[in-house]
């Protein structure tokens, strides 16, 4: 049975859709586990001593491995980048989009519209 794209995926699943891979065909997972102890806002929960994340913690690991391997900032810089307060007078959070952040969502969209085209691909050689 197939997962839905909503279900919890393990961390050997996240290691997988963000391509972090050691040395053969290992998954990366102690990157993940190091970013979740650098960085709060990575919130796993945790049954039985496995992490299992949602899609809103794996768009955060994305942004983060963006930041980190495509933009060179520093785990000082991300944090600060994360932890940045941008509110107005009343209080709601401002609306504008910063330059990573654009990168970030185009390529994200850039990502579905090749998974699109890949499994319709896939759909119409059968």
């Amino acid at each position: 049975m197939k997962k839905t794209s909503k279900a919890y995926k393990t961390i050997g699943e996240v290691a997988e859709i963000l391509e972090l891979e050691s040395s053969g065909d290992k998954k990366n997972t102690h990157t993940i586990r190091y970013w979740e102890s650098e960085f709060k806002q990575i919130k796993p929960i945790i049954i039985n001593k496995r992490r299992y994340y949602d899609d809103e913690n794996i768009d955060l690991l994305k942004k983060i491995k963006f930041l980190l391997k495509d933009k060179g900032m520093t785990i000082l810089g991300v944090k600060k980048h994360l932890n940045e307060d941008l509110f107005d007078i009343d209080g709601k959070k401002n609306q504008t989009i910063n330059a990573v952040d654009l990168k970030f969502k185009l390529n994200k969209i850039n990502k579905l519209i090749k998974d699109l085209k890949t499994s319709n691909g896939k759909k119409n050689t059968r």
